[in-house]
């Protein structure tokens, strides 16, 4: 008999009562992934992956502790079940660990209103075998490119379930489906690269493979023989593709799990101002078709939209239940889990305030700087939020760019960086962290 992966978490948590918890929650998981690699015209590797997977969660008075199998034999379950009691009767006390209080759970959620997963039919090998080629093809007609790194399409569909005991049970069902190439352009120790890539939980929405490669191509034209710089400060604007990572630095510090440890350049920040009055940033978990959305988190907590950043000022940390306690706050509802490990804080669909003008008017703007494309690298004190990233792009004088530019380190204080920030209006609606081009006053870059 097939389980469900709501049939494995009932089956785990049964287990783990019988074997003498107090308490306990289950996270259960199938699906099947699909990958196609081709390499100069040839089909060079095929994927096929079909799997379950259970992560068990329990509690013995303020103990816990996890574990997790791919095994579903009932018998496995019962022996995996006692070894995580055993194995939380020995852990040390935590007095914020625990479920949450049945009046917080989700109920009556809306899953066909946030579009997780495309019900038209699974792709063959064979489509996705022809995206690969058609866009290794696009890629190769454009004149320069010398030869394609890697070019793949991807689908993937997954059924998750999580169970409690203290009564919650939630299912959804997500899809994805992704093009991606790497073009080469140039030779030897000249030679250059970049990529371009869609990834999309509807097959309809994602863009064509002939425009992939093609822009694959142009990009990796456009770094032929880079330079460097002259050592000195400079306004930095941060390319579209790239500009979410900056929201990623604050909101990695907006953490609750950083917040509770004392880890965090934001510190005592609750309040404060981290970005200019113009500009908010908010969450919307419940985002039709989007990667990030879902009805409930990790612990069961119904997921609603909430604004993180108001008006430049930080209106609350991200929480789940345990680091809420720790805080004396409520959880955010922002719990994220896997089967194995723990629990943790992460955030869902991000949008940043968009500006009115373009990535073209902000070059001009800014004069001369430099307009960042790729990053390598990254040191970030998690305490003083000092920055430095290796970077990419193009050299801007007058507000054009001039020459490709490689092997530059861009360096400053995150604190003082995202004040100063300005938005573009370009950035894509589709993606989690909705984040147009970024204009960055005054960083240091070394190079020459």
């Amino acid at each position: 008999m097939s389980h469900t992966p709501a049939d494995l978490t009932r089956l785990a948590l049964d287990a783990a009562l019988t074997a003498g918890a107090d308490a306990a929650d289950a996270v259960a998981l199938d699906g099947t992934a699909l990958s196609i690699d081709v390499r100069a015209g040839a089909l060079e590797q095929a994927e096929r992956s079909e799997g379950r997977d259970l992560g068990l969660r329990v509690f013995v008075g303020k103990r816990v502790a996890s574990v997790s199998t791919s095994d579903m034999r009932p018998e496995t379950l019962a022996m995996l079940a006692e070894r995580a009691v055993a194995m939380a009767r020995e852990a040390p006390e935590d007095e914020y660990v625990g479920l949450a209080d049945p009046s917080q759970l989700a109920r009556g959620w809306d899953l066909a209103a946030l579009e997780l997963a495309d019900p038209s039919a699974e792709p063959s090998p064979a489509e996705l075998e022809d995206d690969a080629r058609t866009a290794e093809a696009a890629a190769l007609a454009v004149t320069g490119i010398t030869q394609v790194q890697s070019a793949s399409a991807q689908y993937s569909a997954q059924n998750v379930c999580i169970a409690a005991t203290n009564g919650f049970e939630g299912s959804y069902r997500r899809t994805s489906r992704a093009r991606s190439v790497v073009a080469m352009a140039g030779e030897g120790l000249k030679m250059e690269r970049d990529y371009d890539g869609d990834s999309r939980t509807f097959q309809s929405d994602l863009r064509s493979a002939e425009e992939i490669g093609r822009t694959a191509g142009a990009r990796a034209l456009e770094r032929l023989n880079p330079r460097r710089p002259k050592t000195g400060a400079y306004p930095v604007l941060y390319d579209e593709r790239i500009s979410s990572s900056l929201i990623g630095h604050l909101t990695a510090a907006m953490s609750g799990a950083a917040i509770a440890r004392g880890s965090s350049w934001l510190l005592n920040a609750l309040g404060e101002q981290v970005l200019p009055e113009a500009l908010s940033l908010t969450e919307d978990p419940h985002r039709p078709r989007a990667a990030a959305s879902r009805p409930f988190d990790g612990e069961g907590l119904p997921t609603r939209p909430r604004t993180l950043v108001e008006n430049g000022m930080i209106r609350g940390w991200t929480l789940d239940l345990a680091n809420a306690r720790k805080l004396g706050m409520e959880s955010t509802a922002n719990a994220a889990r896997g089967t194995s490990g723990g629990i943790g804080p992460a955030c869902w669909n991000l949008a940043l305030t968009q500006g009115a003008q373009t990535r073209e008017e902000l070059m001009k703007q800014m004069g001369t700087g430099l307009l960042v494309t790729s990053m390598i690298g990254s040191t970030i004190n998690p305490n003083t939020g000092d920055y430095s990233r290796g970077a990419a792009g193009w050299w801007i004088e007058n507000g054009e760019p001039v020459y490709p530019v490689s092997g530059v380190t861009i360096a400053g204080n995150l604190r003082e960086m995202l004040r100063t920030l300005v938005p573009a209006n370009d950035a894509r609606p589709w993606l989690t962290r909705v984040v147009p081009s970024l204009l960055v006053e005054g960083l240091t870059l070394a190079g020459d």
